[in-house]
């Protein structure tokens, strides 16, 4: 066994994350490389270190700008590069196999498998064509899970109504079509609010879940994409559907109040500049329209912000 491939699986060996026929070969090269077991040694040094830190809490909203993270990165991913490896690198994968019979065995059960499955599948659909495609095209009455939602393609509303149509995949391109008011039309909404890659299905469905503020579903998503969207056109819509629950909901306020005092984009903060500034009284805005009116680095802002403290009377 080299000690390059040693070497790349020792965290993975510290974890206990290998097979157990590849973990065997891992301590019989350990045994007899004093090089590859300093690095074991280091290996374990660095997670003993580790695990003496505290362990932060993740935000609640870590999982879905994750998942929006790595849509964005798979969509621009150059396309063909495990074929490429596997093809041209046959050699990585037959050591990998080498080193774990078991997993040959499970890929041999699984080719096998598929063919049977495939030769039902074929023979199935003879008879059965109009049958499969006729969900693809036609409205689904029942909930959708999430999980099943690969992406949304599309989002439109037809002119002068509440008629909203979207398209969205799983396996094959599927299309829902409802009003503004149907369960799952506000399902696949919210969805693309969260996840969607393609930043003009965001806008679009923000713009959407704008006309139905008032559900609180509706309202966290506009948090969200508040806080976490990286389109700032996004972000304006969202700051557009939040504008009249500002003064009565304390959440929305400050969600308002981090974007003036940390949103990337000057848009967006004049935007929320604006929305706050007939709350300039309640404490916590005049405490940041005070930070801002002394130290912010946009001028505009900084100015503004002046300008509403000079307007608010003196408090005792």
């Amino acid at each position: 066994m080299k000690c390059d491939w040693v070497r790349q699986n020792i965290l993975f060996y510290v974890y206990n994350e290998l097979e157990d026929d590849a973990r065997y070969e891992v301590e019989q090269h350990l045994a007899r490389c004093p090089e590859c077991a300093t690095e074991l040694k280091a290996a374990r040094k660095f997670h003993a270190t580790l695990s003496e830190l505290p362990v932060e809490e993740p935000a609640p909203n870590l999982l879905a700008a994750s998942r929006m993270r790595l849509q964005e990165a798979l969509e621009t991913a150059r396309s063909g590069g495990f074929w490429q490896r596997l093809i041209l690198e046959p050699g990585v994968w037959l050591r990998q196999i080498r080193m774990a019979p078991a997993l040959a065995a499970a890929i041999f059960i699984v080719g096998f498998g598929g063919g049977i499955g495939a030769t039902y599948n074929f023979l199935s659909a003879r008879g059965g064509d109009a049958a499969m495609r006729g969900p693809v095209d036609q409205p689904l009455n029942q909930p959708v899970e999430s999980s099943a939602i690969a992406g949304i393609r599309s989002v439109t509303q037809e002119p002068g109504s509440n008629q909203v149509s979207i398209k969205y995949d799983t396996v094959l391109t599927q299309e829902a079509q409802g009003s503004l008011n149907d369960q799952r039309i506000q399902q696949l909404l919210l969805f693309a609010a969260h996840n969607n890659y393609n930043s003009g299905v965001r806008m679009d469905s923000v713009d959407l879940l704008t006309q139905a503020p008032d559900d609180s579903r509706v309202r966290e998503a506009l948090m969200y994409a508040l806080q976490n969207d990286t389109n700032p056109g996004v972000r304006l819509k969202a700051l557009d559907g939040l504008s009249g629950f500002v003064r009565q909901d304390g959440r929305v306020r400050d969600g308002v109040l981090r974007a003036l005092i940390s949103d990337t984009n000057s848009g967006v903060r004049m935007q929320a500049l604006r929305l706050v500034e007939p709350m300039k009284t309640d404490s916590n805005v005049r405490s940041v329209l005070t930070r801002l009116s002394q130290a912010d680095q946009n001028v505009s802002i900084r100015s503004q912000a002046r300008t509403m403290l000079a307007q608010m009377p003196e408090m005792d």
